[in-house]
């Protein structure tokens, strides 16, 4: 099996799939699988990258995303450029609030303010955010486990929510290994 890793781009041939040292035919959800790969250096995979199927829906970088986020516990407003950082699976990355797109009412989802100047505690709303790194997220709806993050700052959670729509990059100068390129 061939498999990209995200947001590089990095392309490989799988060897074999084990669980404790031990090779597995096929990997079932919720199991802790390791896969054994050649001719990739440790350096060109990091935390948070995703692996993804090569040939169906890779794993690319978000240039933004536009999410549904609930503020908790800031004690401040939160305003158009604040940047925290964005716990998203296993990703920890700075983002920047780059729009306060609509605030919207917790319960009902009806918007009551279009383009607000701030959200404070107990608001909620769609916020456009924008990476400072490059990481892999996908919508909700699609993948939730990459589509639901927490926002923390001042060593506190401050907001959560979920990922709505995302615009990704195509990734550029991606490594392709030699046994991934035959496949």
């Amino acid at each position: 099996m061939v498999v990209t890793f995200g947001p590089s781009g990095l392309t490989i041939e799988v060897k074999s799939v084990e669980m404790h040292h031990e090779p597995l035919t096929e990997a079932l959800p919720g199991d802790n699988v390791g896969f054994n790969v050649k001719n990739v250096a440790v350096k060109d995979l990091k935390r948070g990258y995703v692996a993804s199927n090569s040939k169906d829906d890779p794993a690319k970088e978000a240039a933004n995303f536009t999410s549904q986020v609930i503020i908790m516990n800031h004690p401040a407003q939160i305003g158009n450029g604040y940047a925290p950082v964005l716990d998203c699976h296993t990703s920890h990355i700075a983002v920047k609030f780059a729009e306060l797109v609509t605030k919207i009412d917790r319960r009902s989802g009806k918007e009551l303010e279009k383009e607000p100047k701030f959200l404070k505690n107990g608001d909620a709303g769609f916020v456009k955010m924008v990476p400072t790194k490059p990481m892999v997220v996908e919508t909700f709806a699609e993948y939730p486990p990459l589509g639901r993050f927490a926002v923390r700052d001042m060593r506190q959670t401050v907001a959560v929510g979920v990922i709505e729509s995302v615009e990704k990059k195509d990734p550029s100068g991606a490594k392709v290994t030699k046994s991934a390129a035959k496949k």
